[in-house]
Order: C-alpha cells, then sequence, then structure tokens
C-alpha cells in the first residue's frame, strides 16, 4: 500500500469490499454456512428491498443462538442481527471510523456511500495496514532527526571548505 502522509487516511482505501450479505429473512443456518464459505466473522443484513439493516456477528451467533439453545434452522438473521447497522462515509478518516467503533463498542462499520452499501471495515482492515503505517512513521522520525541533526543552513563563505554555500 503506498501512502502519502501529506494527508489522512480515509476508510476507503482501507475497507473490505465488495461485502457479503444475506436477507433479513434467512435463517441462521443460512447466516453461518455463507460466512464459513467466506472465511468472514461477519455479515451485513439487508432487508428484503436490499437496504443493509443490521449486521451478525459470530459473537451473536454465540450469544444470541447457541448460548440460549436455539434451533439455529428455525431463526431468521433478522432476530438475532444487531441493528441499525452502524455506518461510516468513505470519505471520513480512519481516526473518525476508530472513533465511531469505540464510543459504540463495536468492531465494524458499514461503508455507506449515497445511500449504497460499498463495503465494511473493522479494526482487523486497520490492524492488517499498521505495520505499513509504523514504517511510514519511522521513517519520518529519521527523516526529521537527521534535519535536526544537520543545524540550521546558512548562507556565505565556509571558512574550514573555503566555497561559498547558498543554502
Amino acid at each position: 500500500m503506498d501512502f502519502d502522509f501529506r494527508r489522512r487516511l480515509i476508510v476507503r482505501e482501507v475497507m473490505s469490499s465488495p461485502v457479503v450479505t444475506v436477507r433479513e429473512g434467512q435463517s441462521v443456518v443460512e447466516a453461518a454456512e455463507i460466512m464459513s464459505d467466506n472465511k468472514i466473522g461477519a455479515i451485513i443484513v439487508e432487508s428484503e428491498d436490499g437496504q443493509p439493516i443490521g449486521i451478525v456477528t459470530e459473537r451473536d451467533l454465540v450469544y444470541r443462538v447457541i448460548a440460549k439453545d436455539k434451533v439455529p434452522r428455525e431463526i431468521p438473521v433478522k432476530e438475532v442481527m444487531s441493528s441499525p447497522l452502524r455506518t461510516v462515509d468513505p470519505d471520513a478518516t480512519l481516526e473518525d471510523a476508530m472513533a465511531a467503533m469505540n464510543k459504540a463498542n463495536i468492531r465494524r462499520l458499514g461503508v455507506i456511500y449515497k445511500g449504497n452499501l460499498e463495503g465494511m471495515i473493522s479494526y482487523r482492515d486497520i490492524i492488517r495496514i499498521m505495520p505499513t503505517i509504523i514504517e511510514i512513521v519511522r521513517e519520518r522520525s529519521k527523516i526529521q532527526s537527521s534535519v535536526r541533526a544537520s543545524g540550521p543552513s546558512t548562507v556565505g563563505y565556509c571558512d574550514r571548505c573555503e566555497m561559498y554555500s547558498t543554502n
């Protein structure tokens, strides 16, 4: 990933897309199978007309189905989903997305642009890019340290090297 750190990172650059979805009337088993097939820990729930209305996570399946000894094949996802779906704009900064997740005590946000579900951003997406961010911060720190170490530049004649400098 190539980042320009003169600007802030935005959600669009980090989000997962396309998003895997399930309809609200589908069973918990169907949702779990889709999640397993796609190797994902959460799935966006859409209304019958295709609007994102919630999310089902592995945690929801454990706490709202398994722990309550419910029959997964008989339960529609709309009964176990977390709703409403918390969302963020794709042009929001990562700081804004992380703050929204922290405030709501959640790990994922739907990414909505002009009313359409464009992606999902999770803590895992953000953690995935952390090594790159850390390396860039290290490099910037080295550059700033070398600039400070060289001291202020002066214009004029150097007695030691007998050269005239303009920087």
